[in-house]
């Protein structure tokens, strides 16, 4: 068979491999992309969390995080588009995050409200990773970097936002 090229058409540039070497590999690369991924939130989470603080410009945000350890661990171009996603869409994504939080976005940790617009990003405008993963994501980085039951409010906090930005995905697994 010959290769085709797939057009990518979310936040992520997937790993493409030919189809007579995807089987034998299929479990590894996904496994591998699944931590390459989750490399990647982690710098942005530390990106948007600096960001917050400091007031960063992206592109020496960017620099910056090619310093950290995890770099090289990460999916860079996920990293990339990511970072950019949740800074263009800012502004959007908080006046969403305000409905699901019991408190004032200026109240939340800078931790968990880091991490709630990586996930929120993730949620309005990467339709091509299911809810539940990104959900997921969200509560296993506060796991790691937040606060004792910050994971717990992560969780709560996307099932609300999840629910209402994408009604149509949730309804169809909570009716199944």
């Amino acid at each position: 068979m010959s290769d085709q090229k797939i057009p990518v058409t979310s936040l992520v540039a997937e790993n493409i491999v030919t189809q007579k070497n995807e089987k034998a590999h299929d479990s590894s690369l996904k496994k591998k992309g699944s931590q390459n991924r989750r490399k990647s939130r982690e710098l942005v989470m530390k990106a948007v969390y600096r960001g917050m603080l400091n007031q960063s410009e992206l592109s020496q945000v960017f620099k910056d995080m090619k310093d950290d350890p995890d770099y090289n661990k990460a999916d860079e171009a996920y990293f990339k588009q990511l970072l950019e996603s949740v800074t263009v869409h800012l502004s959007a994504i908080d006046a969403q995050l305000v409905h699901f939080t019991d408190r004032t976005i200026a109240e939340l940790s800078p931790i968990e409200h880091a991490i709630l617009r990586i996930a929120g990003c993730e949620l309005m405008y990467d339709l091509s990773i299911p809810y539940r993963v990104v959900i997921n994501e969200g509560v296993e980085l506060a796991k790691i970097f937040g606060g004792i039951d910050g994971h717990k409010y992560i969780n709560g906090v996307l099932d609300k936002f999840a629910a209402s930005v994408r009604t149509h995905e949730v309804q169809a697994i909570r009716t199944q």
